[in-house]
């Protein structure tokens, strides 16, 4: 009796243990657990709207079948160029504008003094408060969204410079004096590459902000870009294609986590070699 009932608990526990085999391969891995969570959160989505929306509202399916003409449609890879041209452009402004105000913050407390209190108060203004007077100075046009990435961007560049010169080792410094190097070449070769970890954090920052920035100048101004396309095809109830823009939108800001990742790995294999080491 005792010799079956044990017989019968083992192969009770067998299909328990394949089941929760199943679920530890698919959570230990990092692309397991986010393919489950993005699948989960469409499932509820398109249970959701199906429930309770109306029947124009985006459902997941139906955004899937209309993804391929979307991102192939003239329409919207001249609204991308122009997004992402206007981004670019700003970001490489914002990028060496911010480095060299940042950095002579962080060296010389004359600026830090004249300078700080503004950066962190703009860095803290929302956006969307400084696009009507950026409209009135630059124009209903393409410079009105550049002014605005330009703007959203720079801050967060000029901040993360400053803190990155403060961090300097004072030994670089004092190697520096001791071979009579130039204040240029103690900007720009020692302090400038000792604070490339701060740089590359405050560019990752300026980056997704920077493409806040874009959208929303097309969106308040009306210039063809994503957001507009966006805006235009909710205001139709083309929602399926709307909702389209939105994930691409995601999916260039994941894009340029991914390029910044492979050049930090290629070009700067000592930066955070122990974040990598721990994956």
């Amino acid at each position: 009796m005792a010799n079956g009932q044990s017989q019968g608990a083992v192969a009770a526990s067998i299909p328990a243990k394949g089941a929760n085999g199943i679920w530890r391969r698919l959570t230990d891995t990092g692309l397991g657990i986010k393919v489950l969570t993005g699948l989960m959160i469409l499932v509820v989505w398109h249970v959701g709207v199906s429930a309770f929306a109306p029947p124009f509202v985006a459902k997941p399916l139906n955004v899937i079948a209309v993804f391929p003409t979307v991102i192939f449609e003239r329409e919207f890879i001249d609204a991308t160029f122009n997004t992402l041209g206007a981004v670019c452009q700003g970001l490489a402004i914002a990028l060496v504008s911010g480095t060299v105000i940042g950095i002579a913050m962080g060296r010389v407390n004359v600026f830090d003094r004249f300078l700080n209190f503004y950066i962190n108060g703009f860095y803290a203004m929302p956006m969307i408060a400084i696009l009507p007077l950026l409209t009135i100075w630059f124009g209903y046009e393409d410079s009105a969204r550049l002014a605005t990435i330009v703007f959203a961007a720079f801050f967060s560049i000029a901040i993360n410079a400053r803190d990155g010169a403060r961090a300097v080792p004072r030994e670089y410094l004092e190697v520096g004096q001791a071979y009579r190097a130039k204040r240029m070449h103690m900007w720009f070769e020692i302090t400038l590459f000792s604070s490339l970890p701060y740089l590359v954090a405050g560019f990752r920052l300026a980056a997704g902000r920077a493409l806040v920035g874009a959208v929303l100048a097309e969106l308040f101004v009306s210039l063809p870009g994503v957001g507009m396309y966006i805006l235009s095809h909710a205001r139709s109830f083309a929602h399926n294609e709307a909702v389209v823009g939105v994930c691409m939108l995601a999916a260039f800001g994941l894009g340029f986590e991914a390029t910044m990742n492979w050049i930090m790995r290629r070009y700067f294999p000592w930066y955070r070699r122990d974040v990598g080491h721990d994956a």
